[in-house]
């Protein structure tokens, strides 16, 4: 048998096991298990981010694991098995890529997406808008509304037409700001982050990598400058502005400004 199919079956046994004789696992339920399934996914995007492939395979193996316990649970009520879950992804993919299993032609990843949202409104979909999450983090969700409305054609033309609506939504956020209407502000720096996240799509930055890398180098930098501090025997709280800019300056040369 194919080493795949044994290691699939070999976890689909230790499931039944664990569902069977293990303590915790008998009382996990679809509910217990969403935070844990939320929690590994962002544990999967560290390791992507990082470049760490054991990383990538450990954080996937968790994954399977919750993939294969919920299929367990639905087996148990009788809604759906772990069969049903996967031929009904495969019966999903053969429908929805009718260019290799039709014959549909698509030589294009935008021709492709476009097929692609049409396909999903033939499905019973409304609107394109239907498949977004209603828990994705915002930044996220801003993203894929973004994607899901260009495959049906709803886009700007091009990059300069996009930062043009971003420097247009920075100056009604600076107009918002000094009449200071809070609600108002509020709305137009949303405005701003949108229009930003629309660019970077159209310069093919993900924003959500990008401003976590940020997030990442920020952090490297600020714990060298605290661990460079204590090293000195100061107290960063009794320092001014200027002084601790002295010391992110040499936290960034240190780091080799490092992203």
């Amino acid at each position: 048998m194919d080493e795949r199919l044994l290691a699939f079956e070999r976890l689909l046994n230790i499931m039944d096991d664990l569902r069977e004789k293990c303590p915790w696992d008998k009382k996990q339920t679809f509910e217990t298990l969403r935070p844990l399934t939320i929690e590994e996914t962002y544990e999967l995007a560290d390791a992507i981010l990082d470049k760490d492939l054991n990383g990538i395979k450990g954080e996937l193996g968790d994954l399977f694991l919750h993939l294969v316990f919920y299929s367990k649970l639905g087996s148990e009520t009788g809604d759906f098995n772990v069969a049903d879950v996967l031929n009904a992804i495969c019966e999903k993919l053969i429908f929805r890529h009718p260019h290799i299993y039709g014959d549909v032609e698509a030589n294009t990843e935008e021709e492709v997406k476009v097929n692609w949202e049409k396909l999903k409104l033939k499905e019973g979909k409304k609107s394109v808008l239907e498949g977004v999450p209603k828990s994705l983090p915002a930044l996220v969700k801003a993203a894929r509304i973004q994607e899901k409305v260009r495959g049906v054609g709803f886009d700007w033309d091009n990059k300069d037409q996009v930062w043009a609506k971003v420097q247009e939504e920075i100056g009604e956020l600076n107009e918002a700001v000094d009449i200071k209407n809070q609600e108002e502000i509020e709305n137009e720096f949303g405005d701003v982050l949108f229009s930003l996240i629309n660019y970077a799509r159209f310069i093919n930055i993900n924003p959500e990598n990008a401003l976590e890398r940020t997030n990442k180098k920020f952090i490297r930098r600020f714990q060298w400058m605290e661990n460079k501090i204590a090293e000195e025997q100061k107290e960063m709280t009794s320092m001014n502005l200027d002084e601790l800019d002295q010391y992110w300056n040499q936290a960034k040369n240190a780091l080799n400004n490092k992203s």
